[in-house]
This record gives structure tokens, sequence and C-alpha cells, in this order.
């Protein structure tokens, strides 16, 4: 596989808070705010060379500061082009304003001003350790620092998720950046903060701001493969037909098994009744977010995908000249 030249990334954003009650973030992002310049972040050998910028911002302080989800509506599903673009009337949902202030913040989404890189920092209950989730498979600079989180943090079990989308219709607050992805760390229940989720949150991302400076300054980061979890489908609770109320829990043999293979026929409800329902799909899939809390209210039990082998190339960073080059075909681009 041939070596890819890419851009230098000069502006990284970290952002906490997003989901008011996943207090890693939350926590991690203020502590990072007291941190004067420098600190957290490596600094460059050169003089010459350009310091690496890097926004700690905390993204939904009123939900924050009510240790809620959200106030009004999920601000990770408000970052659509439509949401940001579309024309607003009435009484505006808070989160929905606070998505077109994130967006001029760190974007604008999809145009050559966006910051470099969004990292937003997550928690769920389920039982998935460390996971980058992106909308891409082939975003090299993602991928190799999934790669290197999972060299410098062995002990973590970690993997690559894969939302297949487009860049238009992609929703969460990662999408603004050129690059970007959530940073999801579990389980740990919401509202609370459990010292090991958190240091290894902390950890996360100092080696993502490492990996940063290492690429910038220029260090060749060889090719390998990667498993990838591409996200196929999401199955609801089995709910009562006229009162859409839930008929059953997830399977006590499915239950903190995220990742692990869901055959055919596997246990997948326990009723409240005492009935197994089992897994009525075609082929054995990765099941993931298992009884996630923040998700009984958008119907989903649990996530299911499909692993694979992504092989991703050699990259570097691109030279000075390399970079004008690109940037004159940005511009052309944004023009057309």
């Amino acid at each position: 596989m041939q070596m890819v030249c890419l851009p230098r990334l000069s502006r990284v954003a970290v952002c906490g808070g997003t989901h008011g009650n996943e207090l890693s973030g939350v926590y991690l992002v203020r502590e990072l705010l007291k941190v004067k310049k420098g600190v957290m972040e490596k600094e460059e050998e050169q003089e010459e060379e350009e310091p690496l910028s890097v926004l700690k911002v905390l993204s939904n302080p009123r939900a924050m500061q009510q240790c809620r989800r959200y106030v009004d509506t999920d601000l990770n599903r408000c970052f659509t082009h439509a949401t940001l673009n579309g024309l607003t009337s009435g009484t505006v949902p808070y989160e929905m304003i606070r998505s077109r202030e994130l967006n001029a913040m760190l974007g604008p989404k999809g145009r050559s001003g966006a910051v470099d890189l969004v990292c937003d920092l997550h928690n769920t209950t389920a039982n998935m350790g460390l996971c980058l989730i992106a909308y891409s498979d082939c975003d090299w600079i993602c991928l190799h620092i999934f790669r290197h989180l999972q060299r410098k943090m062995p002990d973590i079990p970690m993997r690559y998720i894969h939302f297949e989308v487009s860049n238009k219709e992609s929703y969460s607050l990662d999408s603004v950046g050129k690059h970007g992805f959530a940073m999801e760390i579990g389980p740990q229940p919401h509202g609370v903060v459990r010292s090991n989720v958190y240091t290894a949150m902390k950890a996360g991302v100092q080696h993502m701001l490492d990996w940063v400076c290492f690429f910038n300054s220029g260090t060749l980061f060889e090719g390998e493969s990667v498993d990838v979890f591409t996200m196929i489908k999401h199955i609801d609770y089995p709910r009562d037909s006229e009162t859409r109320n839930i008929t059953a829990a997830v399977h006590p043999h499915l239950q903190d098994r995220d990742f692990c293979p869901l055959h055919p026929e596997d246990p997948l409800f326990q009723t409240f009744s005492g009935e197994t329902l089992r897994y009525k799909g075609n082929e054995p899939l990765y099941p993931f977010f298992i009884n996630e809390c923040a998700y009984y209210e958008k119907g989903i039990a649990l996530s299911l995908a499909r692993k694979r082998r992504v092989v991703i190339p050699t990259i570097r960073v691109q030279t000075e000249q390399e970079q004008a080059a690109h940037v004159q075909e940005l511009a052309s681009e944004e023009e057309e």
C-alpha cells in the first residue's frame, strides 16, 4: 500500500460534557482548563515549528449544571448540515442554539476553516471498555491514533466503531472537525465519576495529543491492519403493542458481553414473565451498547456490528510545499 501524506494537524479540540451527566469528560476538560498551556500539551522541540493549539470545550454547560444528558434535546444529534443551516422559528431548543455556537467555534462543518481534529469525550453504562467511534473506516488519522492508543494502553479493552453515515447526515459534535471521533469509555453510571474510568480517559487523551505532536514533527507511522466494527442495526426491547412499555430485559447471558459474538438462536431477552427470547438473525454479529441507560428513550436495547480487518497505509505529515498545494486545491473546491 502506497504511503499517504496528510496535512498537519494544527488545531485540536477536546470536548467534554456534550452529555451533561457523562462525568469523566466533564471533569477531565475542567482539569485541562486549569492547566497552563504547555503542561498538558507536548512542547515542540524546535522553536520555529508551529505549536499545537488545543481547544478545551465544555460543550453543554446547562446540562452539566443540572447533571442531565440534555436540557431540551440531545445535543449530540444536532450537528447534521440540515440542523446547523436550517431556518428556525418559534421556540428553539437550547441544544440547537448551542450546536450552532459550537459549529461557529470549531467549524464550520465541512469547510477549510474547521479545526483539524475533534475528540469528544463520552461515557457509557455498557461494558464497552474504551472505544473510538467515527463516521469513516478510511480516516487514516483516526485509525492511526486508535492503533497508538492500543499500543500505549494494552490493559484496556479497545475497539474502533464505524457508523456508516454521510458527512451531511453525520449528527454528532465530532463530525464538525476535518477529522473526529468520540472517545467512549465504560462501564460507568451516568451522574457518577469512577476514578479508573476517568484515569483511562485522561491517559487516552494524553496519548492522542502525543500522537498528534509526533505526526506534526514528521514521524513516519507504518501501515498495519486494524479490526473495525461497522454498525449494522439497532435492536429495540420487546414492547406491549398498546402501551409501548417494554416487556423484557436483556438476557443475563448477554448482559455485559459487549463485542462477544451473538449467534443465531443465542438468548437475547428475558421477558418479565420469565420466557427466553432468542436472536433471530441470519449471521453472527457483535453486540455493543448493550442495555445502555440513555438509549431506553431512543428505543435501542443494543446495537449490532460486523467486524472486519482494515489495512491502514503508512502515513506522514505533508511538507510545506505539499501543504500549500493542498490548501490551493481545497480553496478551489470550496469556490466550486
